[in-house]
């Protein structure tokens, strides 16, 4: 749910729920004011500095979750980018008539896992870049090996080894991609927020404050983070991208290839 609305879209729908929460917490709190009931306003007090440092937890928690993902994806992008251009490279020591289908094949493998990069929330493209990077690599591997000397030689067994880790690469984002910080994790922190939004507004109730300006810019910080957060979490859109430059210099590269 959070991962399919746009950025702008989620950072204020939950700015608007935090004000709302807020208001009404407030007016329950003004509404229920004693002068005299300092033990109420203490416990409270008490509750609020207690979820606003689970929530404190809570954010440490998930922003590095997302983080860590986020690292994990950028790395794969680079192994297997690095790892395309090794079979590449290595393809060149197999008979040359099978040289030019091969780089074709490689470019078009190229393109497929790009695919994976924008069609992070689009199964069907997901879906049809994956397939479209298995049929490649089956490929490959039946018309290596039917051209294939027997014994195979030197050269065409290093060039297997360089498609089979250029293919588990391939599975290793593939999974990585899918691999999002668990939507109940999201819903765990938006309640917390929200419980701690209540706190805050109904002590300044209690209190008979409002305080609307340092509240209002709280519930916009915890928002934003919110927002960074899955924005961070995802991989095909928003502001914080996974840079697909090494994939793109190796799709540049093999295109210069084939024009030769």
């Amino acid at each position: 749910m959070f991962t399919e609305l746009d950025e702008t879209l989620l950072f204020f729908a939950g700015l608007l729920i935090f004000l709302g929460i807020i208001e009404l917490s407030y007016r329950l709190g003004r509404r229920l004011r004693k002068p005299a009931d300092d033990s109420a306003k203490s416990h409270i007090s008490t509750l609020q500095t207690a979820l606003l440092g689970l929530l404190a937890l809570l954010l440490g928690f998930t922003f590095a979750m997302s983080v860590t993902r986020f690292e994990t994806r950028k790395n794969l992008v680079l192994e297997e980018a690095n790892a395309i251009g090794n079979a590449y490279w290595r393809s060149q020591l197999i008979p040359a008539g099978h040289r030019p289908m091969v780089a074709g094949l490689l470019h078009e493998y190229t393109s497929a896992s790009l695919d994976y990069h924008l069609a992070d929330q689009d199964s069907p493209r997901f879906n049809a870049a994956n397939a479209t990077a298995r049929r490649i690599e089956r490929q490959i591997r039946t018309s290596v090996a039917a051209a294939a000397e027997n014994p195979p030689s030197i050269s065409t067994i290093m060039f297997i080894q360089a498609i089979n880790e250029m293919a588990q690469i391939n599975e290793k984002r593939r999974v990585a991609l899918e691999n999002h910080v668990p939507e109940p994790v999201y819903y765990l922190l938006f309640i917390v927020a929200s419980g701690s939004m209540a706190y805050i507004a109904y002590s300044t109730g209690l209190h008979g404050r409002r305080r609307l300006i340092s509240t209002g810019m709280f519930a916009a910080l915890i928002s934003l983070v919110l927002t960074f957060i899955v924005d961070i979490d995802q991989t095909g859109s928003g502001l914080i991208q996974v840079s697909q430059e090494s994939m793109q210099r190796m799709q540049a590269t093999l295109e210069q290839e084939l024009k030769q």
